[in-house]
């Protein structure tokens, strides 16, 4: 028996394929790594050509204990540099992906010089890992990426079908005030509209593909033997004790950026998950300029917007005078490259960066950097969080309108932009969050904040001691 004692565990990491969830769970493999485990991380092949275009053949050599392995995700071939489509992504992924996956564990646990597989920690979203690891009489985690209070929130929506409140009853509920209408009987969720929903309720369809996929794992989380989440208690409190009412086997284990910081130097510190090549230029650009003075903008790595949308934002940005850096990826205006008019780049030469990609987390933690203009995914609403910067929010879809309501309203560390953009709008949140009152409320606001999220991830604190328990008693 002792010699099997001995031997590394061997923990299997499968993250949704898109950016904003390879993320977060490229730090919880890391964290692993750091106490004793051999991790697989499984991408996408789609993803793996990428990670290869951006970062070079070296970044998925990976390191003897820490092995890049990959699975099809059901979709026909393509070479696209960007995000792919959602709902098909989403689709393919719980239908044809279990399969493969199958066939990779299998595959790890017959090589001859491997170590058998003894966990799997799987994305919230990747059920059919909960299947795998069922079969193999092995431990299983789901990993929710997002927060907490979507979490909750796309559990209600076999409620919303069940209570009649969807389908809505006419088209023009996204405009007639209805969204408007106060939901009082969420659990630990309190002052919500229906807008405040994650947004795949507005597809107004209960056969729409993210309706339903969303809805269904988020339910099929609560088969696993445990959910582990990325945020703190202090944090999101009152959710976090609803859903441990329903299903008490979580663990709370973030922010995950501050808890990496427990991970030693070593080879690991260096392997990246950026599906996309980051400018360094900006860091150089930022050093230049005042403390507390720039608008970071980026809209992460899904969102697209209207022409038109563009055109008044970019103008809000150039009228409020303050200096700008600007993320623009290339695939960000709807069916078209994004493409800023010549006059425009001349007004703002000297005080506006734009660029198409950037180590996010190294620009929030410059001092130069006063406020974040987000559309609120959670790593982005984290990461503001751990660096201390308060955010403009321009929430897009899915949990992003879950995360500015409780960003503007319980948390006070922001304030939203109008859906229907204008530039004028643009302007008075920016002078508003740099120069007014207000502004320097929620900075004051989201430094209490950065302060909790350091305290509980220090040795001792709250999810420091979780991350532990969750060794020790999940895997």
């Amino acid at each position: 028996m002792g010699s099997f004692q001995t031997r590394n565990p061997h923990a299997v990491c499968v993250p949704y394929p898109s950016q904003g969830h390879v993320t977060p769970m490229m730090q919880l493999a890391k964290l692993l790594h750091s106490r004793g485990f051999h991790i697989t991380f499984v991408n996408t092949e789609f993803n793996h050509r990428r990670l290869i275009r951006s970062k070079g053949p070296d970044s998925v050599k990976g390191l003897p204990d820490f092995r890049f392995e990959t699975i099809p995700d059901g979709l026909p071939y393509s070479d696209h540099d960007g995000t792919q489509d959602v709902p098909a992504l989403c689709d393919s992924t719980r239908k044809n992906c279990l399969a493969p996956f199958l066939e990779l564990l299998a595959k790890l646990n017959s090589s001859p010089q491997a170590l058998p597989v003894t966990c799997i920690v799987s994305d919230g979203v990747m059920s059919f890992a909960i299947k795998a690891a069922e079969m193999l009489g092995i431990p299983e985690v789901q990993f929710w990426t997002a927060s907490a209070c979507s979490f909750m929130g796309y559990l209600q929506f076999s409620e919303l079908l069940k209570r009649g409140i969807i389908p809505f009853k006419n088209k023009n509920f996204l405009t007639d005030g209805t969204l408007d209408t106060p939901i009082d009987w969420i659990p630990g969720m309190s002052n919500l509209r229906l807008r405040d929903i994650p947004s795949f309720i507005r597809a107004n369809n209960p056969d729409d593909i993210m309706f339903d996929f969303m809805g269904s794992e988020a339910h099929n989380c609560l088969k696993a033997p445990a959910i582990i989440f990325n945020t703190f208690n202090e944090f999101e409190h009152e959710v976090l004790e609803a859903i441990a009412a329903k299903f008490p086997r979580i663990y709370i284990t973030g922010p995950l950026p501050l808890l990496a910081r427990h991970i030693p130097d070593g080879p690991s510190k260096s392997i990246n998950s950026s599906l996309w090549k980051e400018d360094t230029k900006c860091i150089e650009w930022l050093n230049k300029k005042e403390p507390n003075s720039v608008v970071y903008v980026n809209y992460g790595s899904v969102t697209v917007m209207s022409e038109q949308h563009l055109k008044e934002f970019a103008w809000g940005l150039a009228n409020c005078k303050h200096p700008f850096l600007w993320i623009v990826r290339p695939d960000v205006v709807m069916g078209d490259s994004a493409v800023l008019p010549e006059e425009y780049l001349e007004e703002i030469k000297d005080r506006g960066l734009i660029t198409s990609w950037c180590s996010q987390y190294q620009v929030l933690s410059h001092p130069s950097v006063g406020v974040f203009l987000t559309h609120c995914g959670w790593n982005s609403t984290l990461e503001a969080i751990c660096r201390g910067v308060p955010v403009i929010c321009w929430p897009f879809f899915a949990d992003q309108q879950t995360n500015c309501h409780y960003a503007c309203t319980a948390w006070g560390i922001g304030m939203e932009v109008d859906p229907d953009v204008k530039r004028e709008n643009i302007e008075f949140l920016v002078k508003e969050m740099l120069e007014g009152d207000k502004g320097k409320k929620m900075k004051e606001k989201v430094l209490e904040w950065k302060k909790k999220a350091e305290a509980v991830t220090d040795v001792g604190g709250s999810s420091y001691n979780d991350f532990d328990k969750f060794i020790k008693e999940a895997l």
